[in-house]
């Protein structure tokens, strides 16, 4: 799978890099939104990792620039602070998964594996869905 992972920290972004490389992903590494939106231009992503606090935007405004550009990688949101209830809500903030820090490099190998089938997601979202009706 082709990676992008959006991490403003340099040890956290280096160490699930190198995780990541080891599990057989191609991985680019941005430390900030702007970075993060350059990348887009340059490569397609399978799978965004993305912080939500960055130092010049948000994870938010990332997901919400992948979708204006048509673009539809797997999205996992990345946080040290606590999640709101309602991010787990399709649509809520253009992110499939939210997983807090610090983060379990297995459990977020194993949502890239799990999501590595491209119907996999519309599953995930029509499961959610029929749940909450």
């Amino acid at each position: 799978m082709q990676v992008l992972i959006v991490e403003d920290h340099e040890n956290g972004r280096e160490e699930l890099k190198r995780c990541l490389t080891q599990h057989g992903h191609d991985v680019t590494a941005a430390g900030d939104l702007r970075s993060a939106v350059q990348s887009l231009g340059k490569r397609q992503f399978d799978a965004i990792i993305s912080d939500i606090a960055l130092p010049d935007g948000t994870g938010y405004a990332l997901i919400s620039q992948v979708h204006r550009r048509g673009l539809d990688p797997l999205c996992i949101a990345v946080s040290g602070y606590p999640f709101p209830l309602d991010v787990r809500e399709p649509g809520a903030t253009g992110f499939h998964y939210h997983v807090q820090k610090p983060l379990d490099w297995e459990h977020i190998c194993s949502l890239l594996k799990k999501n590595a089938d491209p119907g996999s997601r519309e599953r995930l979202l029509n499961a959610f869905s029929a749940r909450h009706r």
